[in-house]
């Protein structure tokens, strides 16, 4: 695995560095730190911070390459992600306000939505990642986040809940049992639904993860928000669906408002370019 961890300075770019550096120690990654300031005049300020970072990984026996740019810092980090390739970016993100439309800071929603590689913004205190949530559409599309999480969980000994949201049936079904209690019925189908989330857990568990599968009924980001609070998950795992319906969600605007509205660590992931249909067995690529 190689890791992108952008230090600009911030307190809240210090503590994703040492969420980045418990990750990079588990999974054995190489580490790129890439520290920006947005002019000349303030070129050296970044490098104490850039050192201050570096000797947590040679804490934990692992080299991180240091690199520094000057310019703006969104096209900085699109740059070095074009010019190299990276399984995951970490970045700290820094509370603006307490209300409207971006809560978080724009930049890091920005970042989030113009580079590649699937993005780790580390929000408040977050120590330690021990609780993981998977947001899944039940669909293909969030597989990748599926093997990436896989990953990082294993790498820190986390265990993992895999969350699928289904809106609230017509009035006409009001009467049908409730979702919860449906759960095992559903993984044991052979729906489309059903097909995907036990690839999913079946995936995560090969990997030798402790995995729940849970399904909430109502409005998604809701939903979501309950389950992140009820749960005390440390990172939350979210892609972009296809298309909605009653079995699936965009997760366009949902992702913008976990990345805005939670105060744990947050991973967001692009979709598969192309999702053929459901899976039956395990593929087990999810492997190292």
């Amino acid at each position: 695995m190689k890791i992108l961890i952008c230090i600009d300075g911030s307190e809240q770019a210090d503590r994703a560095a040492k969420l980045g550096a418990e990750i990079a120690a588990g999974c054995q990654a190489e580490v790129t730190l890439l520290g920006i300031s947005e002019s000349a005049a303030t070129s050296k300020t970044i490098v104490e911070p850039l050192q201050r970072a570096q000797s947590l990984f040679e804490d934990k026996k692992i080299h991180a390459e240091l690199i520094t740019k000057t310019g703006e810092p969104i096209e900085e980090i699109r740059r070095r992600t074009e010019e190299a390739h990276y399984d995951l970016v970490i970045i700290g993100a820094v509370r603006k306000e307490n209300r409207g439309p971006f809560w978080m800071s724009s930049k890091s929603y920005k970042i989030i939505k113009q580079i590649k590689p699937p993005v780790l913004s580390v929000a408040g205190k977050v120590a330690a990642i021990k609780r993981i949530l998977i947001c899944s559409g039940g669909k293909r599309y969030i597989d990748n986040a599926v093997h990436l999480s896989g990953q990082i969980a294993r790498a820190l000994g986390a265990t993992v809940t895999l969350l699928h949201v289904m809106p609230e049936p017509p009035a006409l079904y009001a009467r049908l049992p409730r979702i919860e209690e449906t759960a095992e019925w559903l993984l044991s189908s052979h729906s489309e639904l059903g097909l995907n989330l036990r690839y999913a857990r079946e995936c995560l568990e090969a990997l030798g993860l402790s995995v729940v599968v849970r399904l909430r009924q109502g409005p998604v980001l809701q939903e979501i928000l309950r389950e992140i609070h009820e749960g005390s998950e440390d990172l939350v795992v979210t892609g972009s669906a296809l298309s909605r319906s009653l079995r699936t969600y965009v997760l366009g605007d949902i992702s913008r408002e976990i990345v805005n509205r939670a105060t744990c660590a947050v991973l967001v992931v692009r979709a598969r370019r192309s999702c053929p249909g459901p899976h039956s067995p395990c593929e087990r690529r999810a492997g190292p």
